[in-house]
């Protein structure tokens, strides 16, 4: 009886220490769920209010994905500093390895907001100040401008607000086709109803493209966009409310059936205009804060102002995104980076 008292005893321990090591991932997945749909991984504040090089690492606006990266595993890894820099981040620890400055035709500062890096080891970088879309090389020399239509051009030269222009850019799968998102709506279309312009690559130059009608949440704004591997397209939208903090959406989008709207001067919810088609990935607010602090009031201690987003990988339906977040070179906000799994 012992003996079977014993045994029996040390089934059980084992079947559930089985059980529990099964179940571990599982929990630890569902520990870290933002939503059905996306998962934190961890986050880092390893960069805010960092030097280097002499130029403080922060206002950072975008994050970019390179494959020519000489060899490096997974490519290598820009970010983009609103105040006409880039930095050039080590892939494994994301410390910066090299800054490169930039400037307009005159040597003036950029507002740089969006970022490509193209397959030819150059960069195409978005100002919100006109707003323009440049071609760069590696050391930042100009090479191009884009053309840009007059309606997108910051008033009164068009109908965009000052600091409400091209904030997002991307490239779509095959690279022939570039996407920039305005980040507000232009004078006379209806609130919350951006436009998305693209343009196609033909004997090495960008063209005039078709533009999409994208309606953001109310009072948000699109800081970032970033082409998924089957054309899709991954929105952020962000708002702040002072005396609350920041609200952070990450949505599926699919401009593929909407429609062109680069004729219609007003976008007033007009009926025939197929706007793009949206799903909503996650809320950030419902993330873990996995110990986050913040320095001014969030409805999440993890939240801050999120501009940047880039895919880092992929396998099967999930792909790797990681976000960083602009401090503004303010003493009350953060430099920081989020890494999300992102069921697509």
């Amino acid at each position: 009886m012992r003996l079977r008292t014993v045994l029996a005893t040390l089934t059980a321990g084992l079947a559930a220490a089985t059980c529990l090591v099964a179940a571990g991932p599982a929990n630890a997945a569902r520990s870290h769920a933002c939503s059905a749909s996306v998962s934190l991984d961890r986050f880092s504040d390893a960069l805010d209010k960092t030097m280097y090089d002499g130029t403080f690492v922060g206002n950072l606006s975008a994050l970019a994905r390179s494959r020519s990266g000489g060899g490096t595993p997974g490519g290598t890894l820009t970010a983009l500093s609103d105040r006409s820099v880039l930095f050039r981040l080590d892939a494994r620890t994301l410390r910066p390895t090299g800054v490169v400055p930039l400037a307009d035709e005159n040597g003036a500062a950029l507002d740089s907001e969006g970022l490509v890096a193209d397959r030819d080891g150059t960069f195409l970088v978005t100002s919100e100040t006109e707003p323009s879309v440049r071609r760069h090389s590696a050391s930042g020399a100009i090479l191009d401008r884009l053309p840009v239509p007059d309606a997108l051009r910051v008033a009164p030269a068009g109908r965009a607000a000052p600091n409400g222009t091209f904030e997002g850019l991307t490239l779509l799968p095959g690279g022939r086709t570039l996407l920039a998102s305005m980040e507000y709506a232009l004078s006379g279309d209806a609130p919350g109803t951006l436009r998305f312009q693209t343009w196609t690559r033909g004997g090495g130059r960008f063209a005039l493209g078709a533009q999409y009608a994208y309606r953001a949440d109310a009072g948000l704004g699109v800081p970032e966009v970033q082409a998924t591997p089957d054309g899709r397209l991954l929105v952020l939208e962000r708002g702040f409310t002072a005396g609350v903090g920041n609200t952070v959406r990450l949505y599926l989008a699919d401009p593929r059936r909407a429609t062109d709207t680069s004729g219609i001067e007003h976008l007033t919810g007009q009926d025939g205009v197929r706007p793009v088609a949206k799903t909503l990935l996650a809320d950030l607010v419902t993330c873990p804060s996995q110990g986050a602090t913040a320095k001014q009031p969030q409805p999440n201690p993890l939240l801050d102002n999120i501009e940047g987003m880039v895919i880092t990988g992929r396998s099967a339906n999930t792909l790797k995104v990681l976000l960083v977040s602009d401090d503004n070179q303010n003493a009350t906000q953060t430099t920081r980076l989020y890494f999300l799994r992102v069921r697509v």
